[in-house]
């Protein structure tokens, strides 16, 4: 059973900077595209970021420039390095392997919250 653990959440200035880290046990996350996906109050959870089992990396419109998604497969690791971020960007994030456009392939974590406001 794939167990996901999201961390590195926080309350920042607008203009500031975090890094999420999700990490896995139960399976190899090398193998696997995974992606960045967040949810705040009142919306449904959306995709923010992809990275593919060889390091190709897509981030949607909204954060382009500003979200990195990145992994360390030693650590069994992925990461999502934000950047100026905005109050827009106020979410709960979590971690998850596509299956497809609209499923995922695991159970979800709890999330870590990213709160932006001054």
């Amino acid at each position: 059973q794939v167990q996901l653990v999201e961390s590195g959440g926080g309350l920042v200035q607008p203009g500031g900077s975090l890094r999420l880290s999700c990490a896995a046990s139960g399976r190899i996350l090398s193998t696997y595209a995974m992606g960045w996906y967040r949810q705040a109050p009142g919306k449904q959870r959306e995709l923010v970021a992809t990275i593919t089992s060889g390091g190709i990396t897509t981030v949607v419109d909204a954060v382009k420039g500003r979200f990195t998604i990145s992994r360390d497969n030693a650590k069994n690791t992925v990461y999502l390095q934000m950047n100026s971020l905005e109050p827009e960007d106020t979410a709960v994030y979590y971690c998850n392997a596509p299956s497809g456009e609209r499923f995922v392939l695991w159970t979800w974590g709890q999330g870590t919250q990213v709160t932006v406001s001054s």
